[in-house]
């Protein structure tokens, strides 16, 4: 990197599901732009392991406990003093219909995405403000634009996440605390998650450079890259707008 400043030098970043798939990507940019990353996972393995390969911190964080949270906000700002961006990307998918979906589910999917979102951003805020400001970024996905019958209770958590976004950029400007907040539309990702519900568990199929024909799935890093833009200055005007990253999916006849 020589002499160059990375595009997010001197801030502290904690990324939910930082495990696998997008957030793992979004760690290892992150990183390598100069941030300080917290890496979370409900599993702490994986992410020691992704820590451990980037110089981050990994920490153990299931995103649907609200106690969790505030012992993870509490740890972060006695080790590091601040918080400057805030990734809420963990997710989990069951592919069921309307229908077939069970209320159980629905609440498990909801819980994770929809109520870990909510509390993320909650009891993020605080620190955020004490830290001169920051940057959130929403993980939510074309299934809040488009109407899929397989992923209703995703679905519906990421349409959740998506408004949620849009009042809480209002209310840090309202507040006048320097804080965007923006939301991110993957559409298909190479990622285990993608993988699964595409009936190929574990096989991970290569993504070739270049711009990619209609149809095919993006990586991990087409995603991360939208992530480091808004976690970094460059995004500074910026807020409550929602970045769809789907190669055209959304626009398409």
């Amino acid at each position: 990197m020589g002499n160059r400043m990375g595009r997010v030098e001197g801030k502290v970043a904690l990324v939910t599901g930082g495990g696998s798939g997008l957030g793992k990507a979004d760690c290892e940019l992150l990183a390598a732009e100069g941030a300080t990353v917290i890496v979370t996972d409900v599993k702490l393995e994986p992410a020691q392991a992704v820590a451990d390969a980037i110089g981050g911190t990994a920490m153990a964080l299931d995103v649907a406990s609200e106690q969790a949270w505030i012992d993870a906000i509490a740890a972060i700002e006695a080790r590091f003093g601040r918080l400057d961006i805030l990734v809420n990307n963990a997710g989990v998918v069951i592919v069921a219909d309307c229908e077939q979906t069970t209320l159980e589910q629905f609440r498990w999917v909801n819980g994770i995405m929809s109520e870990g979102v909510f509390l993320g951003c909650k009891h993020a805020i605080p620190l955020m403000v004490k830290s001169g400001g920051g940057s959130i970024i929403n993980m939510s996905s074309t299934g809040a634009l488009l109407g899929y019958p397989v992923f209703f209770a995703y679905s519906a958590a990421k349409g959740a996440v998506r408004s949620m976004t849009k009042s809480i950029a209002v209310m840090c400007q309202e507040k006048g605390y320097k804080i965007r907040c923006n939301s991110v539309h993957p559409g298909a990702i190479e990622t285990p998650m993608v993988q699964d519900a595409s009936g190929r568990p574990g096989v991970e199929q290569p993504v070739p450079a270049g711009v990619l024909p209609p149809g095919s799935n993006g990586a991990p890093a087409d995603v991360a890259a939208m992530v480091l833009y808004l976690a970094s200055d460059e995004s500074r005007f910026v807020t409550g707008a929602e970045f769809v990253v789907d190669n055209g999916l959304t626009i398409r006849p």
